[in-house]
């Protein structure tokens, strides 16, 4: 059996389709099931059986030797989470009592960690282990991932095969139920459906202008080729990024939104609000050659051509993965 957790959320649902496609059903979902507005992610997948988040540690510790792999997507993503408690839970311990397991039984683990470790970038976004330790988060979410990070390179029990993800900007099929966290792709196609005009933060920053806030956006299915290719291939365990290696514009962002929906760019400026302002990450962009050293040769898909997918196959026809 594999476990999925984070099922009903993002990027796991869309994992759980790929496995689906390579006739892999022997899954068992983890989440915390009782949003209504996420069923749809995980409603019509194929799998054994569903777990509560609360549940599944004991359950993991009883039924082990059925388990032949653990992706663990599932953490608490808000980055405007003020509570340490709650992030210190969800996002820290509970993801070191999964790699103890996975350790104490030779169990391979793929678990999700964040672009948001890397902060203002002041030491570049490089995914080097040895450098964790100067890496200065700008949200408890940042520091709860790479907290968890810094824990994991030190430990000398290990499990057979694991893997770090650093996500960044994903966008793509079945953020639907993130609200304020969703990308600005999604919110862009609502606010242009309603409105026919987008509005973006203004830039605070003297060396970006409006709209010019650089960001690596990478598209959902790459992120799930890159988690198949790990999970098939013999690849050096570590903390690995996974961008699309080039940082676009919001600007270029929302113009292609228009272009898929076919209307001319209209587009506004607004005051980044005062909650983030502090915190924002004006430039990211993953250097992908860890990645792509190991052998992974397959080409991210350009911002417009994941746009122009994800607005035309899903938001448009407001279907999932």
């Amino acid at each position: 059996m594999i476990v999925i957790s984070g099922a009903a959320g993002f990027i796991a649902s869309c994992l759980i389709s790929k496995l689906n496609e390579n006739n892999l059903t022997d899954l068992i979902l983890v989440d915390d099931f009782s949003f209504d507005s996420k069923r749809k992610n995980y409603e019509t997948k194929n799998f054994l059986k569903k777990i509560d988040r609360l549940d599944f540690l004991n359950w993991f510790k009883e039924n082990y030797t059925q388990i032949k792999y653990v992706f663990h997507i599932g953490a608490r993503t808000d980055t405007t989470e003020k509570s340490q408690a709650v992030l210190n839970e969800l996002n820290l311990n509970y993801t070191k009592s999964i790699w103890t397991i996975c350790s104490e039984h030779s169990i391979p683990l793929i678990y999700a960690s964040s672009a948001a470790t890397y902060g203002l970038g002041e030491n570049g976004y490089n995914d080097d282990e040895t450098k964790l330790d100067l890496l200065k988060p700008l949200n408890l979410y940042g520091e709860s991932k790479n907290d968890f990070d810094k824990w994991a390179i030190k430990q000398t029990s290990q499990p057979k095969k694991w893997h770090g993800l650093k996500f960044f900007n994903v966008y793509g099929p079945n953020e639907y139920h993130k609200g304020r966290m969703a990308s600005v792709i999604f919110h862009s196609f609502n606010q242009i459906k309603e409105n026919n005009k987008v509005k973006l933060f203004r830039s605070h920053n003297p060396n970006y202008k409006d709209g010019g806030q650089l960001r690596d956006f990478v598209y959902v299915k790459d992120v799930i080729n890159v988690i198949w290719y790990l999970f098939n291939t013999d690849v050096k365990n570590g903390i690995y990024n996974l961008g699309s290696g080039k940082a676009r514009s919001f600007y270029d962002l929302a113009t292609a939104t228009f272009k898929a929906l076919n209307k001319e760019p209209i587009i506004e400026f607004i005051d980044t609000p005062i909650d983030i302002r502090d915190k924002y990450q004006y430039f990211t962009e993953a250097n992908m050659r860890k990645l792509i050293n190991t052998g992974y040769n397959q080409k991210f898909t350009s911002l417009e051509e994941g746009v122009f997918d994800y607005v035309t196959n899903y938001l448009n026809k407001n279907i999932v993965l």
